[in-house]
């Protein structure tokens, strides 16, 4: 009777320690690198069926992959430099869903067909202040490679987006320029109303 039970909470024992394991692998935090390669590969497999989605259809398989890979009320923050301090916790949270609409719809909207596009990740380097960043290639058949360099900074345990720079030219520095002057210039509804209508833009502009 004695080896019955033995035997059985040894069983027991393996079971709990083989799901404990599993948990863990489960848990285990993405690289920087990593999160750029899976957002860009779910970029990819939304451009492969880009044209059959149509924009609300890309809209849609693209709304997990970007809210997971970016900081988006971070990078909202930014945007707006010393503005966001005088925004209502209201006002702050309008312009983090709208700015989050935005960033999604630019995707929707220019990542539209495939052409044998791929991505190429380059190399990463540490920033001074703990950041990554992930060089990375857009190669496109014919065309001269697009130079996409993501800043990643981390959010709790997981790394996250907060810049992509094309080119040499930063996303995040051009609408900073625009927003804050907007904001201080005609204030936060017409902020709201500029970014909502580069959302209807995106999304009724079939080109």
């Amino acid at each position: 009777m004695f080896l019955k039970y033995k035997y059985f909470f040894r069983a027991v024992f393996l079971l709990i320690s083989a799901s404990a394991v599993l948990a863990e692998d489960g848990e285990q935090e993405m690289s920087a690198r990593e999160v750029v390669a899976n957002f860009q590969a779910q970029l990819l497999e939304t451009m492969k069926n880009g044209k059959t989605l149509g924009f609300e259809g890309r809209y849609k398989k693209l709304t997990e992959p970007v809210i997971k890979s970016h900081d988006l009320t971070k990078i909202a923050r930014i945007v707006v430099g010393r503005e966001w301090k005088k925004l209502t916790d209201e006002q702050k949270q309008k312009l983090v869903d709208v700015f989050s609409r935005l960033s999604i719809a630019s995707y929707a909207h220019n990542f539209k067909d495939f052409s044998d596009e791929k991505f190429e990740i380059v190399s990463e380097e540490e920033t001074p202040r703990g950041g990554v960043i992930v060089h990375t290639l857009l190669k496109i058949p014919g065309e001269k490679d697009v130079k996409l360099d993501y800043q990643m900074k981390k959010k709790g345990n997981e790394w996250r987006i907060i810049n992509i720079i094309a080119n040499g030219v930063s996303d995040l520095a051009l609408k900073r320029s625009e927003y804050t002057s907007i904001l201080k210039r005609e204030g936060f509804d017409a902020l709201l109303e500029k970014i909502s209508g580069k959302i209807k833009q995106y999304s009724t502009n079939k080109e």
